[in-house]
């Protein structure tokens, strides 16, 4: 063949390269993406029906308030009234379903600190941040500060 359709081989290897990459990506595709993708958006429709399918881990404030009263009296005019207790002490359903059994976790103060408070560019001015290495003489955090009430 010679003239204009010269190249008409190469074009339709080429062409049914593409064809069959078109091909195994759709058959691929339709064995790897979760039934349901894509039916609201970007999501997929039974991840929520999953995530209530999970136990609840977290008690909550008012479940902590109920037998550590006085814990939350020392919080009171602190700037650490607002944070919730399993924020810091992880989740605490099952410690609030049988306190005997599961004891609540006392974390390790310094690193939980430093997880907030280590100066940080991102963080608003007015917030409280600090250079563990000129601040505290490598004493742990609890040392000077009550975790609950850190101005006292």
């Amino acid at each position: 063949m010679s003239g204009r359709f010269a190249d008409v081989k190469h074009l339709l290897r080429m062409a049914g390269l593409f064809v069959a990459g078109a091909v195994v990506f759709v058959i691929v595709r339709a064995l790897l993406v979760p039934e349901g993708f894509g039916t609201w958006g970007h999501f997929r429709a039974g991840a929520l029906d999953d995530n209530r399918a999970h136990q609840l881990r977290y008690a909550g404030r008012q479940a902590c308030a109920d037998c550590h009263g006085d814990v939350l009296e020392a919080r009171q005019g602190s700037k650490h009234t607002g944070i919730g207790c399993e924020a810091c002490h992880g989740p605490l359903a099952a410690h609030a379903e049988d306190p005997e059994a599961v004891p609540a976790r006392r974390p390790e103060a310094t690193p939980l600190c430093r997880g907030c408070h280590q100066a940080n560019v991102a963080r608003p001015a007015g917030f409280p941040q600090i250079d563990p290495a000129e601040h505290g003489g490598g004493e742990p955090c609890v040392a000077c500060h009550a975790p609950h009430h850190p101005d006292v």
